[in-house]
């Protein structure tokens, strides 16, 4: 077995000679690396970064991608290739003379918008290439697929037809037409690089090599497909090298080429597992044909690397035995980091949005235990804190966790606008296909989303936490279980009794919610008012981790209230009915007085009769009016038309956009992520 017992942070050079590292010096600058936040991009800046300081990561959000947590701020930079303006702007500034463009999309299963694939493939490079023949450059370095020769996979030569079998290799087939068209034709100096099966450190969690790594360090195999279906593997160091070699040689001597980056041998799945339990002394049968084969996976796909050897001198030099020990030696030595790693977009997305006040030492444990349940349910997810002005330190708190893990979105209020507000506030900017509401303070339980979530997946919209038991005093239990019953007894709708802010809801009821014109929301009313398919789920509400509660028995108050009063016209009636029935007893009393006035004529009697009822009567007034005044008092609220919040930041992968052209831009990003 190779030894692994030294973890060590992979060197950028750990396979570079020094005819590489020369070559990656002589290059001409400024440099941009399109597609950073990839694996192959990563690998290449990171590299390229060490021997020079004018080399910039270019991608939608390069900040916010976990492989690039540790890179230089300003030397990662948006850009949007699909918007030729982004592209024209970016390069009129920076005036770059060597480009590398390892964007893509489509190349796994999982992404399946096939505009976006030939938008990002096609229409994204000819932005590039238009643009660069414009203002010059002395190389543009494209990263092509094997899976442009399609069906024509047994060692095709560059000049074999091209048989593409998915719009992925479609995309990337018509991308290496127009290459040759801009350099053969139009003289930019540019290649086509077919890159075979890279693997290597910083690989997407969910691909087969790291998928091999992970379960190797603990003694164990995945589930593999056919044995039969085949790879070319070439270690991400030989990549990137072949990238440089093709910026110094072929873009200049061979303008418009394409050439195989492959290491010329057939690895098959049967291969790589056995491979895997020698290097990590795994006893266990393989267990194959557990996963099915998809659309592209051929029994025979190998290149031939004869042309690149022969342009630009350019060979892989790492077998996959030893390609495979090095991943393992780096994902060792990175399993702090690998603790953020995005996993791979799933069908599923979930958006957590926390609302706090005084929350500053709860935040970090709720980050962790979200974290940890997101991970367990294998979703993609996104945490979203909102600082509705504490006076605490929340804000401190949350740009630092963002700052380590950009799963995680801060939105800072100008004022304190209330818990409604805020998750307002944060459904806004949501991009998860469901919400999870959460009170700061660790008294809605983030384990419960697991449950939450299943009973989403069997169809419905929205699922909220019962309080069956809350760990507060005999009488505050009771006060609160009898607050729930009388307002489900006066509410226009079925409300659903103990159930509090907490719970998960579809998007689509997100999009209803957000859609409410009112400006005083109880939202959890609202959630109910709205329909859709829903259900509870019980649980213990324990009491706040750390400090004491901000709501005191008049905040409580206040609360029922409004509740009461958003939804539920009711107390309006009673006043009416008090005042048919007061009438009636007047009308009553009048007939007695005035028979018992002729029976019996008056002596000096009564007074306190003429008193009870001035009491009464004014009691029931003045009671009648201040329901009235309540009822009064929402109506001019809503008629002021004033925002649920004002946002005075949003806090992204540590930093802080707080111009309102900024939030825009960084919100318009997140919800497209």
């Amino acid at each position: 077995m190779t030894d692994m017992t030294s973890p060590q942070q992979k060197s950028p050079f750990s396979f570079w000679d020094k005819t590489d590292i020369a070559a990656a010096k002589g290059l001409k600058g400024p440099i941009i690396i399109v597609g950073v936040s990839g694996f192959i991009g990563t690998n290449l800046f990171y590299q390229l970064s060490a021997l020079r300081d004018d080399v910039y990561g270019c991608s939608r959000l390069p900040q916010g991608s976990w492989r690039l947590q540790k890179a230089s701020r300003d030397k990662l930079l948006s850009l949007d290739i699909m918007n030729r303006n982004s592209v024209e702007q970016l390069v009129h500034r920076l005036k770059p003379r060597t480009v590398f463009n390892l964007s893509a999309y489509g190349a796994y299963a999982r992404q399946q918008d096939y505009e976006k694939i030939h938008n990002t493939n096609y229409l994204g490079v000819l932005h590039l290439l238009s643009v660069l023949a414009d203002a010059g450059c002395d190389a543009f370095v494209h990263s092509g697929s094997s899976s442009e020769y399609g069906e024509n996979c047994s060692a095709p030569l560059e000049d074999a037809p091209l048989v593409p079998n998915s719009h992925y290799s479609v995309s990337k087939a018509g991308a290496s037409y127009l290459i040759d068209f801009y350099g053969r034709t139009c003289g930019v100096p540019c290649c086509n690089l077919r890159l075979y099966s890279i693997f290597g450190p910083w690989e997407e969690r969910d691909r087969l090599i790291p998928a091999v790594v992970s379960k190797g360090l603990k003694g164990q195999l995945p589930p593999f497909v056919n044995p039969d279906i085949s790879r070319d593997f070439v270690y991400v160091d030989d990549c990137t090298r072949a990238m440089v070699l093709a910026a110094s040689t072929a873009c200049i001597e061979t303008p418009g080429a394409s050439f195989n980056i492959a290491s010329g041998i057939k690895t098959t799945i049967r291969d790589v597992a056995e491979t895997s339990k020698r290097l990590f002394d795994i006893e266990e049968e393989c267990h194959f044909g557990e996963h099915k084969n998809r659309k592209w996976d051929l029994p025979d796909w190998y290149g031939a690397p004869g042309k690149a050897q022969e342009v630009m001198g350019w060979t892989s030099r790492v077998s996959f035995e030893d390609g495979l020990a090095e991943t393992a030696r780096w994902e060792r030595a990175s399993m702090d980091l690998l603790d953020f790693a995005t996993p791979y977009q799933k069908a599923k997305k979930i958006s957590a949005i926390i609302a706090c006040y005084k929350d500053n030492q709860a935040i970090p444990i709720m980050h962790k235990r979200l974290s940890k349940m997101f991970l367990e349910l294998g979703v993609d997810y996104e945490i979203i804190f909102v600082n509705d002005c504490s006076p605490a330190n929340d804000k401190d708190v949350i740009t630092d966790i963002s700052a380590r893990d950009t799963h995680v979105i801060g939105i800072s209020h100008s004022r304190n606008f209330g818990s409604q507000s805020a998750f307002l506030s944060g459904m806004g900017i949501a991009s998860g296909d469901a919400v999870v509401l959460l009170d700061g303070d660790l008294q809605d339980p983030p384990e419960m989303i697991a449950q939450f979530y299943h009973k989403w997946l069997e169809g419905y919209d929205v699922v909220y936490g019962e309080r069956v038991k809350r760990e507060a005093p005999p009488y505050m239990q009771l006060a609160y279980k009898s607050f729930y019953r009388i307002f489900k007894s006066l509410a226009d709708i079925s409300i659903p009794v103990d159930a509090g802010d907490f719970s998960l809801i579809d998007k689509k009821v997100v999009k209803e919610i957000l859609r409410m014109g009112e400006k005083d929301l109880f939202l959890r009313g609202i959630r109910a008012w709205v329909g859709f398919k829903q259900t509870g789920i019980p649980y213990v509400r324990p009491e706040r981790m750390f400090g004491e509660t901000t709501n005191s028995f008049f905040k409580n108050i206040w609360w029922a209230k409004k509740a009461i009063f958003s939804f539920s016209q009711k107390p309006l009636h009673y006043i009416q009915a008090m005042g048919v029935g007061m009438f009636c007893v007047s009308i009553f009393l009048g007939i007695y007085y005035f028979i018992n006035y002729m029976v019996n004529p008056p002596e000096s009697k009564g007074f306190m009769t003429v008193i009870m009822l001035v009491l009464i009567l004014g009691s029931v007034q003045l009671v009648s009016l201040s329901v009235l005044g309540d009822y009064i008092g929402k109506i001019l609220e809503e008629s002021k038309q004033r925002p649920h919040y004002i946002r005075e930041s949003i806090i992204y992968a540590g930093d802080l956009y707080a111009e309102e052209d900024s939030m825009t831009k960084i919100i318009d990003v997140l919800k497209q992520q």
